[in-house]
């Protein structure tokens, strides 16, 4: 009877023990060192994308190890895209940020010899639009303004922002001059890596017009040290943004959105890509987070699994015919 005592307790500590290491491990395929990387300098697009996640995982509880955000800058998401897929694509503990920005440059074949089919898309976590703004003591005081300066003489207007030629921000300032009837070959355009960069720029006085994503530049309008002359948006954005008029209500119908997100190594687990995934549906699902996405400017747009896939390879073949009718690419 006392043997039979013995053996169960045996077992109970057993199952105890087996309990204790499952709670220790965490749940399958949760990241021990979760990291989102931003693809460019601290300070634009990127970093604000992985910060919010970062700050959406920590309020909602749903990561038990701290999320850091670490930098890898080059080619405008280049660098990292390529070092995910060939030198770290079982990276369990990774996700990237990215933008349509990151589209765009796939869709023009400017991350090498990889596609858009060579990583596994994960989620879409908000939007927010496009955007030119100016120095608060520059003279231009409204898009007319900047246009008719253009008009005047395209190269004597310096527009800067991150990325090169063709890029996300490049287009939208190049759908802008093709609008008002200039050619966007004869514009003066800064290349700079990243937003960041794009904005300090523009504090600085060394480039005279900055385009960008409105969630990069607000913090500066709200500050009083930029003034946004136009928001690529189909109406006027809601709550703090509502002040800044769309290019649209002022002459020029171009509308820019830009999706904020991010994508996982080829070769991550099943459990690592499913548990990530899980994480943002119920991240996305909680009301923390609508409030943190507010509070870094974004729109709401959820998105993950199968519907995201869908989504990226039809943005990247719309790139693709409009990179093609600004002769960025060749047929």
């Amino acid at each position: 009877m006392l043997r039979g005592i013995q053996l169960a307790s045996t077992i109970i500590a057993i199952g105890l023990t087996l309990t204790a290491c499952q709670k220790n491990k965490g749940e399958v395929g949760e990241p021990k060192r979760p990291e989102c990387i931003a693809p460019a300098k601290p300070g634009g697009g990127f970093d604000l994308t992985c910060k919010l996640t970062q700050n959406a995982f920590k309020e909602t509880q749903l990561l038990k190890s701290p999320m850091r955000v670490t930098y890898m800058p080059g080619g405008v998401g280049a660098v990292a895209y390529n070092k995910i897929v060939a030198n770290d694509p079982a990276n369990n503990n990774a996700i990237v940020a990215f933008s349509t920005g990151s589209l765009l440059n796939l869709a023009q074949g400017k991350f090498g010899q990889y596609t858009e089919r060579d990583v596994r898309w994960l989620a879409i976590v908000g939007t927010d639009y496009g955007v030119v703004a100016v120095n608060a003591e520059s003279p231009y005081q409204n898009l007319n303004d900047l246009i008719a300066a253009l008009k005047k003489d395209p190269k004597a207007v310096s527009f800067g922002a991150g990325g090169s030629v063709g890029g996300q921000d490049w287009m939208q300032t190049a759908m802008l001059a093709k609008a008002a009837g200039v050619d966007p070959k004869q514009m003066t355009y800064i290349a700079l890596e990243g937003g960041g960069e794009a904005i300090t720029s523009v504090l600085g006085n060394h480039i005279q017009v900055v385009s960008a994503g409105i969630a990069e530049v607000i913090p500066h309008v709200k500050s009083g040290k930029l003034r946004a002359l136009a928001v690529f948006a189909p109406e006027r954005l809601p709550n703090a943004l509502a002040n800044i008029p769309t290019a649209k209500e002022q002459g020029y119908d171009i509308q820019w959105p830009v999706v904020r997100g991010y994508y996982v190594g080829p070769k991550v687990s099943d459990a690592a890509y499913q548990w990530w995934k899980t994480s943002f549906e119920k991240m996305m699902a909680d009301p923390k987070f609508a409030k943190s996405r507010e509070q870094f400017d974004l729109l709401p747009l959820s998105m993950t699994g199968t519907e995201l896939d869908h989504f990226v390879m039809q943005q990247t073949h719309q790139l693709r015919d409009l990179s093609k009718e600004f002769d960025l690419i060749s047929e």
